[in-house]
Formats: structure tokens, C-alpha cells, sequence
């Protein structure tokens, strides 16, 4: 399978354990839920979040060559609201979350995103 697809895939399951995290955390209006669930599946807080992934050596080789192929996948649109670099890296991201999920390592998936500071 292609990582665009992982990608795809990632989205909605990153998406869905934001909004898990942040309805445990006791937020129950919708339009609270929306600006706070924006902070961490936006493009650019996506980037950031493997950024931090990566320096925090909690990636191994493996993982992070699903990051680069997710990031280098040749795409013919183009982002509207995050500049491309920006773009490429939250695809990658995605990439892996949805490889994770999609081949069962839902041990490896939570401890990823159990790295992830949710306020």
C-alpha cells in the first residue's frame, strides 16, 4: 500500500484519539472540543509533534523511514492554509499513525501517541 493511503488512514485515527483525549479531559461542548482539537491536528502542530518525536528518540529507523516515505510521497495539489515543507511533514506523520493502526501494532500506536503532551 501506498503512505498516501497510511496517511489517509492516519488522519481519522490521530483525529479520533485527539478527540477520545480531550472528551476524557472533561470537555463537552462542541465548539470547545473544535478550537481545542485545531491545536493538535492542524498541518503545522502535526510537524511540530514529530519534530519532537524524532528528537526525543522515540521513533526507531523503521518508523521513521513510514515518516519519509509518507513526507516524499509526490502529490499534485498543494496545501491552501501551511506552506509545503509544513505539509509534507504532517503527511508523514499521518503516515505512520495510519501503518500503526493498519497493520495492528496498537501497542507501538499507543505508546507514540501517549508521547504527545494533550492540555
Amino acid at each position: 500500500m501506498n503512505a498516501i493511503v497510511y496517511a489517509y488512514l492516519g488522519d481519522a485515527v490521530y483525529e479520533l484519539y485527539i478527540r477520545d483525549v480531550l472528551i476524557k479531559k472533561g470537555i463537552y461542548k462542541v465548539n470547545e472540543l473544535q478550537k481545542s482539537a485545531v491545536k493538535y491536528v492542524s498541518a503545522k502542530s502535526q510537524a511540530f509533534i514529530l519534530d519532537k518525536l524524532i528528537k526525543d528518540n522515540v521513533l526507531n529507523d523503521f518508523e521513521i523511514d513510514i515518516v519519509k516515505k509518507g513526507r516524499n510521497y509526490k502529490r499534485s495539489t498543494h496545501p491552501r492554509n501551511t506552506d509545503i515543507i509544513t505539509y509534507k511533514l504532517s503527511t508523514g506523520f499521518e503516515a505512520l499513525i495510519g501503518y500503526l493502526y493498519f497493520n495492528k501494532d496498537f501497542d507501538r500506536l499507543n505508546y507514540i501517541l501517549s508521547k504527545i503532551e494533550v492540555e
